[in-house]
């Protein structure tokens, strides 16, 4: 039985830098950021039944249970237990950590493919970052039964704040195994300072960018016929407005 709230081994407190730059880059991004999330909101409203946004307990910072926000990218039926059997055989195999979403997940909503793959699915976010949950950079907080999983050695990626990227995303990400990404964090979590963190952000955007391009080219033909079929619908709606 795994205890949340032990000290991990290694555990520091987070440096005043890293809280200033994430309040800071949040504060100067907002005015980008409102309108931006209040388009994908309408988007995930109009093409979908069900909330906007999905919440889900994730594992963070010495192990820390906290609630996760994210825009909802799946329909409301959408069933968790293949996500994680998907997780699991990853791990056991130590295969490349590639995503349901590259198969065609018919779970996703349309749209979602594209949402997911430039991160937009995770900018509400930067609401556990502005309450000290999350970090601008990081590895990404895992679910507690990914957590059950990991070896004593593989929690030390928990010593540092869990981020909306980081060294793992710039890294390669789906090319990588889930013992390189294990790696990854933890070098992350020894090695961070302002320097890394502000590299980090500035590779991701190339980053997003070709995991679009790849989504785009790897979008399966009914995917990409309900997204045309959406793009009709919402272009339509926006004509009457």
């Amino acid at each position: 039985m795994i205890t949340f709230n032990q000290t991990f081994p290694g555990e520091t407190r987070v440096p005043r830098w890293k809280r200033a730059l994430d309040i800071g880059l949040v504060v100067m991004a907002l005015p980008l950021l409102v309108p931006l999330g209040l388009a994908i909101a309408g988007i995930v409203r109009l093409v979908s039944k069900g909330p906007v946004f999905f919440k889900q307990e994730r594992i963070g910072r010495g192990g820390q249970k906290f609630w996760c926000f994210k825009f909802r990218t799946m329909s409301i039926s959408a069933n968790a237990v293949l996500h994680e059997g998907h997780l699991r055989q990853l791990i056991q195999s130590n295969s490349p950590m590639t995503k349901m979403d590259s198969r065609g997940d018919t779970r996703i909503i349309p749209f979602g493919v594209f949402i997911r793959a430039l991160g937009l699915d995770e900018l509400p976010q930067l609401i556990n970052v502005v309450k000290g949950e999350m970090s601008l950079v990081g590895p990404r907080p895992c679910l507690p039964y990914e957590f059950e999983l990991y070896l004593p050695w593989q929690r030390e990626r928990c010593n540092a704040t869990p981020g909306l990227t980081g060294l793992w995303q710039v890294s390669g990400k789906n090319k990588t195994t889930f013992s390189e990404m294990i790696q990854l964090d933890i070098e992350y979590s020894r090695r961070c300072n302002l320097w890394l963190d502000m590299a980090i952000i500035f590779k991701t955007i190339p980053v997003l960018l070709s995991q679009a391009s790849h989504a785009q080219k790897k979008a399966n033909p009914a995917q990409k016929a309900i997204t045309v079929e959406s793009e009709n619908i919402f272009s339509a709606h926006t004509a009457n407005q």
